[in-house]
Protein backbone atom coordinates (compact mmCIF):
# COMPACT_ATOMS: atom_id res chain seq x y z
CA UNK A 1 0.00 0.00 0.00
CA UNK A 2 1.17 3.57 -0.70
CA UNK A 3 1.87 5.58 2.43
CA UNK A 4 2.17 9.17 3.63
CA UNK A 5 5.17 9.75 5.89
CA UNK A 6 5.98 13.47 5.77
CA UNK A 7 4.82 16.96 4.81
CA UNK A 8 6.23 16.61 1.29
CA UNK A 9 3.84 13.71 0.72
CA UNK A 10 0.96 15.93 1.85
CA UNK A 11 1.99 18.64 -0.60
CA UNK A 12 2.27 16.15 -3.48
CA UNK A 13 -1.23 14.95 -2.73
CA UNK A 14 -2.52 18.50 -2.56
CA UNK A 15 -1.06 19.26 -5.98
CA UNK A 16 -2.84 16.28 -7.49
CA UNK A 17 -6.12 17.09 -5.74
CA UNK A 18 -5.97 20.74 -6.82
CA UNK A 19 -5.76 19.58 -10.41
CA UNK A 20 -8.82 17.35 -10.23
CA UNK A 21 -11.13 19.05 -7.72
CA UNK A 22 -11.95 22.77 -7.46
CA UNK A 23 -13.04 22.37 -3.83
CA UNK A 24 -9.68 20.91 -2.82
CA UNK A 25 -7.94 23.67 -4.78
CA UNK A 26 -9.97 26.28 -2.88
CA UNK A 27 -9.09 24.75 0.49
CA UNK A 28 -5.40 24.60 -0.36
CA UNK A 29 -5.29 28.16 -1.63
CA UNK A 30 -7.18 29.46 1.41
CA UNK A 31 -5.54 27.69 4.35
CA UNK A 32 -2.49 25.93 2.93
CA UNK A 33 -1.28 22.43 3.78
CA UNK A 34 -3.07 20.54 6.56
CA UNK A 35 -1.04 19.01 9.40
CA UNK A 36 0.44 15.54 8.94
CA UNK A 37 -1.18 14.38 12.20
CA UNK A 38 1.13 11.38 12.45
CA UNK A 39 0.40 9.15 15.44
CA UNK A 40 2.37 6.46 17.17
CA UNK A 41 2.12 3.21 15.19
CA UNK A 42 1.68 -0.24 16.67
CA UNK A 43 -0.48 -1.46 19.50
CA UNK A 44 -0.22 1.74 21.52
CA UNK A 45 -1.40 3.76 18.54
CA UNK A 46 -4.49 1.62 18.02
CA UNK A 47 -5.25 1.70 21.75
CA UNK A 48 -5.09 5.50 21.60
CA UNK A 49 -7.43 5.57 18.60
CA UNK A 50 -9.96 3.38 20.40
CA UNK A 51 -9.63 5.43 23.58
CA UNK A 52 -10.29 8.68 21.72
CA UNK A 53 -13.65 7.60 20.30
CA UNK A 54 -16.45 9.99 21.30
CA UNK A 55 -14.20 11.86 23.74
CA UNK A 56 -12.63 15.30 23.76
CA UNK A 57 -8.93 15.50 22.98
CA UNK A 58 -8.10 16.46 26.58
CA UNK A 59 -10.10 13.56 28.05
CA UNK A 60 -8.57 11.06 25.64
CA UNK A 61 -5.05 12.32 26.38
CA UNK A 62 -5.64 12.05 30.12
CA UNK A 63 -6.77 8.43 29.80
CA UNK A 64 -3.86 7.58 27.53
CA UNK A 65 -1.36 9.12 29.97
CA UNK A 66 -2.76 7.10 32.88
CA UNK A 67 -2.86 3.92 30.85
CA UNK A 68 0.73 4.30 29.62
CA UNK A 69 1.90 4.99 33.17
CA UNK A 70 0.10 1.99 34.65
CA UNK A 71 1.01 -0.43 31.85
CA UNK A 72 4.59 0.36 30.89
CA UNK A 73 5.27 -0.88 28.27
CA UNK A 74 1.76 -1.00 26.84
CA UNK A 75 1.60 -4.41 25.18
CA UNK A 76 -1.23 -6.86 24.44
CA UNK A 77 0.02 -9.11 27.22
CA UNK A 78 0.17 -6.28 29.74
CA UNK A 79 -3.35 -5.19 28.89
CA UNK A 80 -4.73 -8.72 29.19
CA UNK A 81 -3.01 -9.01 32.56
CA UNK A 82 -4.55 -5.81 33.94
CA UNK A 83 -7.63 -6.08 36.11
CA UNK A 84 -10.95 -4.42 35.37
CA UNK A 85 -10.35 -2.12 38.34
CA UNK A 86 -6.94 -1.04 37.03
CA UNK A 87 -8.33 -0.22 33.61
CA UNK A 88 -11.34 1.63 34.99
CA UNK A 89 -8.99 3.63 37.21
CA UNK A 90 -7.38 4.92 34.01
CA UNK A 91 -10.76 6.28 32.91
CA UNK A 92 -11.76 3.54 30.48
CA UNK A 93 -15.43 2.61 30.16
CA UNK A 94 -16.69 -0.96 30.23
CA UNK A 95 -17.27 -1.16 26.44
CA UNK A 96 -13.79 0.20 25.68
CA UNK A 97 -12.22 -2.25 28.10
CA UNK A 98 -13.99 -5.10 26.31
CA UNK A 99 -12.81 -3.81 22.94
CA UNK A 100 -9.21 -3.42 24.10
CA UNK A 101 -9.20 -6.90 25.60
CA UNK A 102 -10.69 -8.36 22.42
CA UNK A 103 -7.98 -6.60 20.42
CA UNK A 104 -5.17 -7.78 22.70
CA UNK A 105 -6.54 -11.32 22.66
CA UNK A 106 -6.78 -11.37 18.86
CA UNK A 107 -3.16 -10.22 18.55
CA UNK A 108 -1.86 -12.73 21.09
CA UNK A 109 -3.80 -15.61 19.51
CA UNK A 110 -2.72 -14.65 16.01
CA UNK A 111 -6.29 -14.14 14.81
CA UNK A 112 -5.34 -10.57 13.93
CA UNK A 113 -2.08 -10.41 11.90
CA UNK A 114 -1.31 -7.06 13.50
CA UNK A 115 2.36 -6.83 12.53
CA UNK A 116 1.52 -7.51 8.87
CA UNK A 117 -1.27 -4.96 8.42
CA UNK A 118 1.02 -2.44 6.74
CA UNK A 119 2.00 -5.02 4.12
CA UNK A 120 -1.56 -6.07 3.28
CA UNK A 121 -3.85 -4.55 0.64
CA UNK A 122 -5.95 -1.79 2.21
CA UNK A 123 -9.32 -3.63 2.03
CA UNK A 124 -7.81 -6.77 3.58
CA UNK A 125 -6.14 -4.86 6.42
CA UNK A 126 -9.33 -2.98 7.16
CA UNK A 127 -11.39 -6.18 7.11
CA UNK A 128 -8.95 -7.85 9.50
CA UNK A 129 -9.32 -5.00 11.98
CA UNK A 130 -13.11 -4.80 11.91
CA UNK A 131 -13.36 -8.53 12.59
CA UNK A 132 -12.22 -7.74 16.12
CA UNK A 133 -15.19 -7.23 18.45
CA UNK A 134 -15.75 -3.52 19.09
CA UNK A 135 -13.58 -2.21 16.25
CA UNK A 136 -15.70 -0.54 13.59
CA UNK A 137 -14.85 0.97 10.21
CA UNK A 138 -14.06 4.43 11.65
CA UNK A 139 -11.49 3.06 14.09
CA UNK A 140 -9.84 0.97 11.41
CA UNK A 141 -9.78 3.85 8.93
CA UNK A 142 -8.35 6.38 11.38
CA UNK A 143 -5.71 3.95 12.62
CA UNK A 144 -4.65 3.10 9.09
CA UNK A 145 -4.65 6.77 8.07
CA UNK A 146 -2.64 8.22 10.94
CA UNK A 147 -0.66 5.32 12.40
CA UNK A 148 0.13 3.34 9.25
CA UNK A 149 0.11 6.41 6.99
CA UNK A 150 -2.11 4.82 4.34
CA UNK A 151 -2.43 7.22 1.41
CA UNK A 152 -5.75 6.17 -0.08
CA UNK A 153 -8.23 5.68 2.74
CA UNK A 154 -11.11 7.79 4.00
CA UNK A 155 -13.48 7.82 7.00
CA UNK A 156 -16.89 8.57 5.45
CA UNK A 157 -18.81 8.16 8.72
CA UNK A 158 -16.79 10.92 10.42
CA UNK A 159 -19.17 13.80 11.17
CA UNK A 160 -16.47 16.47 10.89
CA UNK A 161 -15.51 15.20 7.43
CA UNK A 162 -19.14 15.21 6.36
CA UNK A 163 -19.60 18.74 7.68
CA UNK A 164 -16.31 19.85 6.13
CA UNK A 165 -17.47 18.55 2.75
CA UNK A 166 -20.79 20.32 3.13
CA UNK A 167 -19.07 23.62 3.91
CA UNK A 168 -16.40 23.33 1.21
CA UNK A 169 -18.74 22.14 -1.53
CA UNK A 170 -21.77 24.30 -0.68
CA UNK A 171 -24.01 21.27 -0.20
CA UNK A 172 -27.56 21.82 1.10
CA UNK A 173 -27.16 19.15 3.79
CA UNK A 174 -24.42 17.12 5.40
CA UNK A 175 -23.73 14.03 3.27
CA UNK A 176 -24.68 10.64 4.63
CA UNK A 177 -21.96 8.05 5.15
CA UNK A 178 -22.84 6.41 1.84
CA UNK A 179 -22.89 9.76 0.02
CA UNK A 180 -19.60 10.79 1.60
CA UNK A 181 -17.94 7.56 0.52
CA UNK A 182 -19.16 8.12 -3.04
CA UNK A 183 -17.96 11.73 -3.07
CA UNK A 184 -14.54 10.66 -1.80
CA UNK A 185 -13.97 8.33 -4.74
CA UNK A 186 -13.11 11.39 -6.84
CA UNK A 187 -10.10 12.03 -4.58
CA UNK A 188 -8.45 8.64 -5.07
CA UNK A 189 -5.61 7.80 -4.76
CA UNK A 190 -5.10 10.66 -2.27
CA UNK A 191 -8.19 10.27 -0.12
CA UNK A 192 -6.21 10.49 3.12
CA UNK A 193 -4.88 13.92 2.08
CA UNK A 194 -8.40 15.01 1.11
CA UNK A 195 -9.59 13.93 4.57
CA UNK A 196 -6.89 15.99 6.26
CA UNK A 197 -7.86 18.98 4.14
CA UNK A 198 -11.55 18.64 5.00
CA UNK A 199 -10.79 18.33 8.72
CA UNK A 200 -8.61 21.44 8.47
CA UNK A 201 -11.30 23.31 6.53
CA UNK A 202 -13.97 22.39 9.07
CA UNK A 203 -11.78 23.71 11.88
CA UNK A 204 -10.96 26.86 9.92
CA UNK A 205 -14.62 27.71 9.29
CA UNK A 206 -15.70 26.97 12.85
CA UNK A 207 -12.89 29.09 14.30
CA UNK A 208 -13.84 31.90 11.94
CA UNK A 209 -17.40 31.62 13.23
CA UNK A 210 -16.14 31.59 16.81
CA UNK A 211 -17.60 28.13 17.44
CA UNK A 212 -14.40 26.29 18.33
CA UNK A 213 -11.14 27.53 19.84
CA UNK A 214 -7.92 27.65 17.88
Amino acid sequence: MSVITNDDDIKRGMDVLAGICPHMRMIGETIGPPPLRWREPGFAGLVSTITAQQLSVSSANAIRTKLMARLDPLTPGALLGASEEELRACGLSGPKIRTLRALAGAIVSGDLPFDRLADMPVPEAQAALVRVHGIGPWTAEVYMMFCLGVQDIFAPADLALQEGAKLAMGLPARPTTKEMAEIATRWAPWRAVAARMLWAWYGHVKRRQGIVSA
